[in-house]
């Protein structure tokens, strides 16, 4: 036995159907595809969402909403995420806009806003782009500053 007289075991491969290859292969003509029609030409492909001529589902549902162009979109960091930076020694008594990016609270081009979610017990002076009413009060309580750009 050698490489040129292998042979697949008997039944393991099946011959695929010869399709459009002339009237005495059985499927010669039009080749399956039936008789005239689009899916009976060449280079047929259904779009998504085709729902055979009826109005696709996203025509018939009502668009939804409002985009306003001119929103402004803060980066809200609440004040117990501020306190487990201070318990872990990441930052100290100052948080800008520097620090909160090397610890990835931010990115470099956020406006950034101090909400006023949990605890703050540690007196930091943070200059930030805004402050909720509550955030202000607790950061001034703790002994801090709280200064807006």
């Amino acid at each position: 036995m050698s490489l040129h007289n292998l042979t697949p075991a008997e039944g393991s491969i099946k011959k695929g159907k010869r399709i459009a290859r002339g009237e005495g292969s059985g499927k010669g003509g039009t080749a399956t595809r039936g008789h005239n029609g689009q899916k009976s030409r060449s280079g047929y492909s259904k779009k998504i969402g085709f729902e055979g001529g009826q109005m696709p589902l996203q025509r018939r549902v009502p668009k939804f909403g409002f985009t306003n162009i001119n929103r402004i979109e803060y980066q809200g960091i609440n004040l117990d995420k501020l306190q487990s930076l201070v318990d872990s020694g990441k930052i100290t008594d100052t948080v800008d806009l520097d620090t909160l990016i090397a610890n990835r609270l931010a990115r470099k081009n956020d406006l950034i806003k101090i909400l006023g979610g949990g605890e703050l017990k540690a007196k930091l002076n943070i200059t930030v782009h805004k402050f909720t009413a509550t955030a202000k009060a607790a950061i001034e309580a703790a002994g801090g500053e709280a200064v807006t750009l």
